[in-house]
């Protein structure tokens, strides 16, 4: 089913979120500094392009907050915005609640990338 859900979910916003991803990432690979944050993106892309079977796991550590604070002024609350927007047009019959919840899924993660780690859903994370 996680299969089916990742094709259908790239065709009707997936693409077009992790196209956001990929781009914020090669704004902040522009800077040397930002390298790590782009690098980031790039993997976060991945995971709005194919969101299906996959879940976050928050860590907590302070270099990780420090860059998080950062990340949201300078693009996280924009990928976030546009995650909620398509997850609530997503949200508005049954059929596309499963697609929403996902678009919220990932607008909690376009707030706090860092610090993050994408497992698979069937997976025990002992991190």
């Amino acid at each position: 089913m996680g299969c089916l859900g990742n094709i259908i979910w790239f065709i009707f916003g997936g693409f077009a979120g992790g196209l956001a991803w990929l781009l914020a990432g090669v704004l902040w690979c522009i800077t040397i500094v930002g390298i790590p944050i782009g690098l980031q993106c790039f993997k976060l892309a991945g995971l709005s392009f194919w969101p299906f079977g996959k879940k976050v796991v928050y860590s907590t550590s302070t270099s990780s907050f420090l860059v998080n604070i950062l990340w949201l002024v300078i693009s996280g609350f924009w990928l976030a915005l546009g995650h909620c927007i398509s997850g609530i047009i997503l949200c508005v019959t049954i059929i596309g609640i499963p697609f929403g919840m996902q678009s919220f899924k990932l607008a909690k993660l376009a707030l706090m990338p860092f610090g993050a780690q994408v497992v698979p859903t069937n997976s025990v994370y002992m991190g």
